[in-house]
């Protein structure tokens, strides 16, 4: 079976959001599959075996889910919740684009596995909103241009919220060294780093 889904409408991503709504069961999961193969079925049958019980709070929410001990944090909040603001754009923890919080820690949720979170509170770039309303940080990067593709402003805003959160005052190198783990492929910086000291300037860390 493909990543994405089969020709028989049975979606990976479909079968795992299952257990981001409460669907733990697996005699019920995989009753749900009516329209799999066999060995579709089997495939499911192996990944239940080899799922572990997480539980973790994502933007306030507390979710209880079943998960493989491989999934990364990244894969969890996109495949099984949904939560697509968070990018995975190296895998390999080094470029930035999925940095969430993690207890209010700045993190690569591709570089940390699903399970090490357990317990703890994760903030992704979703979470900042109030109802449809933008944080002030995100404002502040509308406000000052402080994207160009936006692929990378997710976690570029993320950072930022620690670095405020630590420091609401920071000067301008040490928004650089703040911002430093989060890479811009458009090479924005200068309008990121300006979006960072206007949300500084009027008083927007939290």
């Amino acid at each position: 079976m493909g990543e994405n889904g089969s020709s028989n409408g049975i979606s990976r991503r479909k079968f795992l959001k299952g257990f981001g709504t409460g669907v733990v069961g697996s005699s019920m999961v995989l009753n749900s599959l009516g329209a799999a193969t066999k060995e579709e079925k089997e495939q499911m049958r192996e990944y239940l075996q080899n799922a572990e019980p997480l539980t973790l709070t994502v933007n306030r929410r507390k979710h209880r889910l079943m998960v493989e001990a491989r999934t990364t944090l990244a894969e969890v909040l996109r495949n099984y919740l949904q939560l697509t603001g968070t990018k995975i754009v190296c895998n390999q923890g080094e470029c930035g684009g999925c940095t969430v919080l993690l207890d209010g820690k700045a993190v690569y949720s591709c570089h940390l596995l699903a399970l090490d979170a357990a317990g703890k509170s994760v903030t992704t770039i979703e979470g900042l909103l109030t109802g449809e309303d933008l944080h002030p940080l995100q404002d502040a990067f509308v406000e000052k241009d402080g994207l160009q593709c936006g692929f990378c402003t997710p976690g570029q805003i993320m950072a930022a919220k620690e670095l405020l959160a630590k420091n609401p005052r920071p000067t301008r190198k040490e928004i650089q060294h703040g911002m430093a783990g989060n890479i811009c492929r458009c090479a924005a910086y200068p309008k990121i780093i300006e979006s960072v000291e206007y949300a500084a300037g009027m008083g927007n860390s939290q």
